[in-house]
């Protein structure tokens, strides 16, 4: 009986795991294609918290509520004309996913030496921990290609 106790409750892992992975995915096309904050907030748990490691553009840790998330989402769309996320690796476990995804971000406004209509790249690692199937932990780090 342990046995098969025990086979259940790795079959429920594993759908559980497919489930979130399959939520990140649609988290990251719906964030490709967002035409505003409300398309993403939908897939944010309430208590949200999302660490953002710093990088080039940001030199020191940003640590983001929900609302503060929605905010950093409006910004982005004034830099950004357009955003692109290649999934390159993911990974779900537990009540974890892992995506490793190649960002190109073609620029509304010039950024350093990058002018309007030019493009960024970056490799993110991206580290989402799920709640009631939904994102209550988010860690971002990403290493932008050299620009200036």
């Amino acid at each position: 009986m342990a046995f098969w106790r025990d086979c259940w409750r790795l079959d429920k892992k594993i759908r559980m795991g497919k489930d979130i992975k399959a939520i990140a995915v649609d988290f990251i096309t719906k964030l490709q294609h967002r035409e505003s904050a409300d398309d993403i907030i939908e897939f944010y748990h309430p208590n949200v918290k999302q660490v953002e490691f710093p990088n080039a553009l940001n030199s020191s840790t940003v640590i983001r509520n929900l609302e503060q998330l929605k905010e950093a989402s409006e910004k982005g769309k004034l830099i950004l004309k357009k955003e692109e996320y290649e999934i390159l690796h993911s990974y779900a476990f537990d009540n974890n996913v892992i995506l490793e995804v190649m960002w190109t971000g073609t620029l509304a406004i010039p950024l350093g030496n990058i002018p309007a209509g030019g493009q960024m790249k970056a490799h993110f690692a991206q580290f989402y921990e799920f709640k009631d199937g939904k994102i209550i932990r988010q860690r971002n780090y990403d290493c932008f290609e050299a620009f200036k």
